[in-house]
C-alpha cells in the first residue's frame, strides 16, 4: 500500500492509499459521487478547498497511470483508467473552482451571500452527476469559502452590532404592523411561491410570538415545501426537522456520543479540555481552586487551576494544591460523565479538602442536547 497524506482536506488527518498490485486507488472522502461539504451544516471548522484540490492533482500524478479502479469510503467505484482520471480531475476542478471563483468575487467586493446567489458552475461540471449537490451545496460551500477567509463580518458597519434574533424579530414585527400582519404577508408570499421570503417573514413572527399558532403552522408548511424541493439531502433534513419541531415540539438529539466506549478513549488532556468548556464562567469568577491529578493507567500527573472562570491544566505542573486525586481509568470515564459517586465507586481517591472537587463540578454546565432550533 502506498499512502498519500492529505491533511486538512475533508478531514484533519485525511489520506489516500493505492494498491499497486491491484491497480486500485482509495480516495477516502475526497473524491465521491457528490459535491461534499466544505462546511458541515451541523457545525465544524471550514475545510480548505484549495488544499483539497491540490491533493487531488497530486493523486492523479502519483497514481493515475497505475490505476484501473478508484473507490471511496461511502460510494461506489469508478472503473477504467481513463474514467478514473476523468473522475478525479472533475472532482479536483469542482473544489478548485469553488475556491478560486469565490475569492475572485470576494475581491470584487461581494459578500458571501451575494456570491452564493449568483454563482454558477461550468457546463462540464454541471453535466457530471457526481459534482451535484446531493450532500454539500454550491450555496453553502461558497459561503464557507467566504467565511474561511473573511469571517462573519461582511464589512458593512450597519451589520456589525445587530440585535440578536429574538430582539430583532420583536422590532421587525412591530414595524410591520404586528404578528397578524406579518403572517398575512407571509401567506401571500407562500401563495405566490416565494418560499424563501415567506420563511424569512415567519422566522421573525415565530421569534417575536412563539405561541402564535398561525405563524407556526405556516412556517412549518413553508419549511416542508422548501424541504420537498431540495436536491441537497442535508438541506432537506434541516427544513423537514424545522417543520417537525414547529408541529410536534422539540425532539432533541437522537444520537448519543457519551457511550462507555467513546469515553474510554479520552486522554487526561481531552478530559480537561472538555471540563474547561463546561465551566460556567460567571458562576466561577470568585473561585480559586488548585487540584492535583494522578492518572495511574496513563502514567501521567497534572496540576489544574480554576481562576477567573478559566480552567487550566498543566502536565507535571508545580505548586500547592488543596486536594490530590488519584483517577483510575474507570473513574475517569465516570468523571467525564459528571458522576462523582460513580467515580468514587470506580476507585477515585481524594486526599485533602473534599469540598474542592465538588466546588469544581458545581460550576460545570453540560451541553444541552435538546435546544430549540426554529423558535427562541
Amino acid at each position: 500500500m502506498v499512502f498519500q497524506l492529505a491533511p486538512g482536506s475533508e478531514a484533519p488527518s485525511e489520506m489516500h492509499f493505492h494498491f499497486p498490485d491491484k491497480r486500485a486507488l482509495c480516495m477516502a472522502e475526497n473524491s465521491t459521487h457528490t459535491l461534499h461539504n466544505l462546511l458541515t451544516l451541523r457545525g465544524a471548522l471550514v475545510r480548505d478547498p484549495h488544499a483539497w484540490a491540490g491533493y487531488l492533482t497530486q493523486a492523479i500524478e502519483l497514481f493515475g497511470d497505475d490505476t484501473d479502479v478508484v473507490f471511496a469510503s461511502h460510494h461506489w467505484p469508478t472503473w477504467g483508467h481513463d474514467e478514473v482520471v476523468a473522475f478525479i480531475s472533475l472532482q479536483r476542478d469542482l473544489y478548485a473552482y469553488l475556491h478560486d471563483q469565490t475569492l475572485r468575487l470576494l475581491n470584487q467586493g461581494l459578500t458571501g451571500a451575494e456570491i452564493a446567489e449568483q454563482f454558477r458552475m461550468p457546463p462540464a461540471l454541471d453535466a457530471a452527476w457526481h459534482t451535484h449537490g446531493y450532500y454539500g451545496s454550491v450555496s453553502h460551500n461558497v459561503k464557507a469559502v467566504y467565511q474561511r477567509y473573511m469571517g462573519w463580518y461582511d464589512g458593512n458597519p450597519a451589520r456589525l452590532w445587530q440585535h440578536p434574533p429574538q430582539q430583532a424579530a420583536e422590532r421587525y414585527v412591530e414595524a410591520m404592523g404586528g404578528v397578524d400582519a406579518v403572517v398575512a404577508r407571509a401567506q401571500s408570499a407562500y401563495d405566490e411561491g416565494d418560499l424563501r421570503w415567506a420563511a424569512e417573514l415567519l422566522d421573525h413572527a415565530v421569534f417575536a410570538a412563539p405561541g402564535h399558532a398561525g405563524a407556526r403552522a405556516l412556517l412549518a408548511d413553508t419549511l416542508e415545501q422548501l424541504g420537498f424541493g431540495s436536491e441537497n439531502g442535508t438541506w432537506r433534513n434541516a427544513f423537514l426537522c424545522g417543520a417537525l419541531e414547529l408541529r410536534e415540539g422539540n425532539f432533541g438529539t437522537p444520537a448519543a456520543t457519551a457511550s462507555h466506549d467513546m469515553l474510554a478513549q479520552l486522554s487526561p488532556d481531552m478530559f480537561f479540555d472538555a471540563v474547561a468548556i463546561q465551566v460556567d464562567g460567571p458562576a466561577a469568577w470568585d473561585l480559586d481552586l488548585a487540584i492535583g491529578w494522578s492518572f495511574p493507567d496513563h502514567g501521567t500527573a497534572y496540576r489544574t487551576t480554576l481562576r477567573n472562570g478559566v480552567f487550566t491544566h498543566l502536565r507535571d505542573g508545580h505548586g500547592d494544591v488543596a486536594v490530590s486525586l488519584t483517577v483510575p481509568a474507570e473513574a475517569l470515564i465516570a468523571l467525564a460523565s459528571g458522576a462523582l459517586d460513580a467515580a468514587r465507586a470506580a476507585g477515585l481517591t481524594v486526599d485533602g479538602d473534599q469540598t474542592v472537587l465538588g466546588a469544581l463540578f458545581g460550576v460545570l454546565q453540560p451541553g444541552d442536547p435538546a435546544f430549540n432550533i426554529v423558535e427562541p
